[in-house]
């Protein structure tokens, strides 16, 4: 084949004990967006997904010889803020497995880590390429070529050129332009499917978010997430989203100097939804950074949901200042019976901060009241640890959750992410960062949150700890699953409580 996508495994270091059971394993959903481009352009594609397979190096390597492919490109997006750095975990132990076993066929990477730091990884000695931005069009350039002589003429690429006595010298080639709008369904024409494992039906091996499923493990899979949309309008100082849209190689540049939308039709959305739907897909994620925000774009895509009679228990996000109230009863009758509210902060002036000012003054109170109103659930992201957060407004953050005490509470240490403006302004101020990609994962045992302008990162990720392990058992948020899912429910829940990460910088 031209081309073996390949999604590789960081579970077990990302995630701990809760890989086995609790968390996520989401469809490789730029893999798929690839390979489908791929294949519009003519070429043949493959993926291979470890992280659902949990395959072994051994296995991981056995798989690649035998699909023979002329181009190996690691893909290493997430649909976490912190995925693509985490990700290059396994990425990275796979690529050089597959160095010392000989294979002949060259290593690409591809994802927003890559994107952010591109010469740091090129400069690892099992990669050869690397992709920058999304790199739809720089892997369109490269299987036109042979790999090899073409490479110093391919825009949105960088790699090794020989140098002075053989020396190889990491080089950046100029960008490539990502895809534009009006050419959104042409270029990215859909997710190929077809290409992924499973172990008995379609999408098997993927089970939703717990809670997405209501807390019942027996509604996990399968299971799915698409974009209908690419990007976000914003700049918050922690988010690094829009670095994949990046079309400037030069350092310094952030997510926030590429923030921007862009949009598929509503009739594309509708192809991929009858995809899945025809699958045996009902538990759907829209991964959209900002899908609750133009009503122009998701107002088509809801009122088609539901005039094609889908039935999709749907989740996706929102800013909490930009939920419309008018809209609610659209989003539910659409099945999105889950909106996910980036809360962040409950001291105004910490959020302001980190926000750029581009939060309005908003009550969050009156809006999750008109969500509940709506029978809609909320997941609140809280983020602990901020620049200017110091142990009473992470109180403040946490006596809010527990004030609002939605159906389910995302709690984040912080972190600065590459790719972020927070990291850029961490490496300036001299700030103590991750000297490996473990310590990037919010919930790994190497996890290493910033230190803020008066708690160490330790005191950090221990309020952040317990801050969790508070909400999760209080009494009045297990009255509520209870009340909101079931007894069993409550009892699976509790069961999750139990679960202690351990921590490196606390002594574990």
């Amino acid at each position: 084949m031209d081309v073996l996508l390949v999604n590789p495994d960081s579970s077990a270091q990302a995630y701990q004990s809760l890989a086995g059971t609790y968390s996520a394993i989401e469809p490789p959903t730029w893999a798929l967006l690839l390979a489908q481009s791929c294949r519009s352009k003519g070429f043949e594609a493959g993926i291979l997904d470890c992280d659902a397979e949990r395959l072994s190096l051994h296995d991981a390597v056995a798989r690649i010889e035998a699909a023979r492919p002329r181009l190996l490109l690691m893909v290493v997006y997430g649909q976490n803020p912190n995925s693509g750095t985490t990700s290059m975990i396994g990425a990275l132990a796979l690529a050089r497995a597959v160095k010392e076993a000989g294979l002949a066929a060259p290593v690409a990477f591809v994802g927003s880590h890559v994107s952010a730091l591109p010469r740091q990884v090129l400069g690892y000695d099992a990669v050869d390429i690397v992709l920058l931005n999304e790199g739809v069009y720089a892997l369109h350039n490269l299987l036109r070529s042979d790999l090899r002589d073409d490479l110093a003429r391919i825009r949105g690429i960088g790699y090794k050129a020989s140098g002075p006595a053989g020396f190889a010298v990491p080089t950046l080639n100029p960008p490539e332009k990502v895809v534009p709008q009006d050419r959104m369904d042409e270029d990215l024409p859909g997710y190929a499917w077809d290409l992924l494992p499973c172990r008995e039906r379609p999408l098997d091996l993927y089970r939703a978010h717990f809670w997405h499923a209501g807390f019942d493990h027996a509604q996990r899979t399968p299971f799915a997430a698409i974009y209908t949309s690419l990007g976000c309008n914003f700049a918050c100082s922690f988010c690094m989203i829009n670095i994949v849209n990046r079309v400037d190689n030069a350092d310094g540049v952030s997510a926030a100097d590429s923030r921007g939308m862009r949009f598929w039709s509503p009739a594309w959305v509708m192809r991929q939804m009858r995809a899945l739907a025809d699958l045996g897909v009902r538990t759907l994620r829209i991964s959209d950074e900002m899908f609750f925000l133009n009503r122009k774009y998701y107002a088509p895509i809801l009122q088609g949901v539901i005039d094609e009679g889908f039935d999709f228990n749907m989740w996706t996000y929102s800013r909490v200042d930009t939920v419309r109230k008018d809209s609610l009863e659209l989003f539910k009758r659409a099945g999105v019976n889950w909106l996910a509210l980036g809360v962040e902060a409950g001291n105004q002036f910490v959020r302001q901060e980190v926000s750029k000012g581009s939060f309005r003054e908003i009550n969050i109170r009156d809006v999750c009241a008109s969500i509940h109103d709506a029978d809609i659930h909320i997941i609140s992201n809280y983020i602990f640890g901020f620049p200017d957060d110091d142990l009473q407004t992470m109180q403040e953050t946490l006596d809010l959750a527990l004030e609002l005490n939605t159906e389910m509470a995302n709690m984040y240490p912080c972190q600065a992410l590459p790719g972020s403006p927070m990291y850029h302004t961490a490496r300036q101020q001299g700030w103590a960062l991750p000297e490996d990609f473990e310590g990037y994962a919010f919930l790994s045992y190497e996890s290493q949150p910033l230190p803020t302008r008066h708690l160490s990162s330790a005191e950090v990720l221990r309020f952040r700890d317990e801050a969790w392990r508070t909400y999760f058992s209080n009494p009045a948020y297990l009255d509520l699953v209870e009340r909101r899912f079931g007894q069993d429910q409550r009892r699976n829940v509790e069961d999750m409580a139990k679960i202690r990460l351990k921590r490196r910088l606390l002594g574990d």
